[in-house]
């Protein structure tokens, strides 16, 4: 799969994905309501939500109309991270709406043209997050764990896991890889991390949980080429915790009752990677604990 459409390929995630493709040799049309900082491949503007644009934009990058008029040629495959990132940024029934309705047009216009795989942006705040009225019933949580969505923004991610199942009935040329993603840091991001030594109860809401964006981008590009039918979901998170303090730890103190299940590293992440690591080929290659001063590990 060498063409991809990218929604959303002006974000923070987006921005990295598209780097990443580019320099593997992808042909990329970015899709987003705002323009990229740096035109790293073809721009379209549209909005998602709108099931017409949705359609006619995966329409043309699929080839099936005239190519001369497709950046891409024939599409293989979207990325989709289109949407409002996190909760809080917008009311909640508001952002409900968008990232349902935006995932309903990408997923239904990639069906319709039988579009081979579907990378999608799902989120770990599906297991619950921020683990307040539900705290784990495990950890590390790996994909099996109970899903218990608190917010709009989590209840559009778990329906939208069951619509790409539906929809992989409805076509099953069209397989789906939904990533559970992290909290995503970028380089600027990295200053913000020794605020959080102090007090771990800051970061427990996720259990201290990040990822690097460089690695999301290849774990979208992993999903594109792994070996993967129907639709299917993966936790996409860094090797290990935001905390100087080790894993177990943490755990001991912010949640005393819930069971460590299996071997678990000093600072090993509390979101388990190891679906992905497994199926997808996934191997984080950034850490914090090389880039600054003072972390241990």
């Amino acid at each position: 799969m060498k063409s991809v459409v990218v929604t959303g390929g002006s974000g923070k995630a987006g921005r990295a994905v598209i780097r990443d493709l580019v320099e593997h040799g992808y042909r990329v049309m970015n899709v987003d309501l705002v323009a990229p900082r740096e035109p790293l491949c073809h721009f379209l503007k549209a909005d998602l939500t709108d099931l017409g644009a949705a359609i006619d934009t995966i329409r043309r990058a699929a080839g099936t109309v005239d190519r001369r008029r497709s950046p891409l040629g024939d599409a293989d495959a979207v990325i989709h991270l289109a949407g409002i990132p996190a909760p809080g940024l917008a009311p909640d029934a508001t952002i409900f709406q968008n990232n349902l309705m935006s995932t309903y047009a990408v997923f239904s216009a990639a069906t319709l043209f039988g579009v081979k795989r579907v990378v999608w942006a799902s989120s770990e705040t599906a297991y619950g997050l921020p683990l307040t009225r539900t705290p784990p019933s495990f950890a590390p949580i790996t994909e099996e764990h109970p899903l218990a969505p608190e917010t709009g923004y989590a209840l559009a991610k778990v329906l939208s896991e069951e619509m790409a199942r539906e929809m992989h009935r409805w076509n099953p040329a069209t397989s789906f890889a939904g990533l559970r993603i992290s909290n995503i840091f970028e380089d600027g991001d990295y200053a913000l991390i020794p605020s959080y030594w102090a007090d771990p109860g800051l970061r427990q809401w996720n259990l201290w949980s990040w990822v690097d964006a460089r690695d999301v981008a290849q774990a979208c590009r992993l999903a594109l080429e792994a070996d993967i039918a129907g639709a299917d979901h993966f936790t996409i998170a860094a090797a290990d915790t935001l905390m100087r303090e080790p894993s177990r730890a943490l755990m001991a103190r912010a949640f005393p009752g819930v069971p460590i299940r299996g071997e678990l590293g000093e600072f090993e992440t509390l979101l388990s990677i190891a679906k992905a690591r497994r199926i997808l080929g996934y191997r984080p290659q950034h850490t914090w604990r090389t880039a600054l001063k003072g972390g241990k590990g």
